[in-house]
């Protein structure tokens, strides 16, 4: 793959590490030490730390979906900076839960085990509640 794919692939890594309850994915897609800023939802750092939160958050969803799309990806050999958008769904049994939209702004460093993300900054774009089915 090229570099822009695997970053593509990165993001998307992040979202099934998420919608597939495998939070341990999630050691593939941050560095040890990153540093990650969701906001007003909290700040993060390393892998271990994004993972316990994540599978915290999420313990009452029954389905979460993130769509991650229209990269922006711009390259400087073994760093890249990589804008993503993200609308997600969390939703739990009822099919009640949240639409967050935003975007994600990456650097992400090339390791010995391929690309991972060393800072993140989400910005919430839109927050709608989704009302049960």
């Amino acid at each position: 793959m090229t570099d822009r794919e695997e970053l593509v692939d990165l993001t998307i890594r992040y979202a099934t590490a998420i919608d597939s309850q495998q939070y341990d994915l999630l050691s593939t897609v941050f560095t040890s030490d990153a540093e990650v800023d969701y906001g007003e939802v909290g700040r993060w750092t390393g892998d271990v730390e994004v993972a316990e939160f994540m599978a915290a958050v999420h313990v009452g969803a029954a389905h979460t979906m993130h769509r991650m799309t229209n990269q922006s990806i711009e390259i400087d050999g073994d760093a890249a900076e990589v804008r993503t958008y993200v609308d997600a769904l969390i939703l739990t049994d009822d099919g009640s839960g949240a639409n967050p939209v935003g975007y994600y702004d990456d650097r992400a460093v090339r390791t010995a085990d391929g690309w991972r993300i060393a800072r993140r900054k989400y910005t919430s774009v839109r927050l709608v509640g989704v009302s049960a089915r």
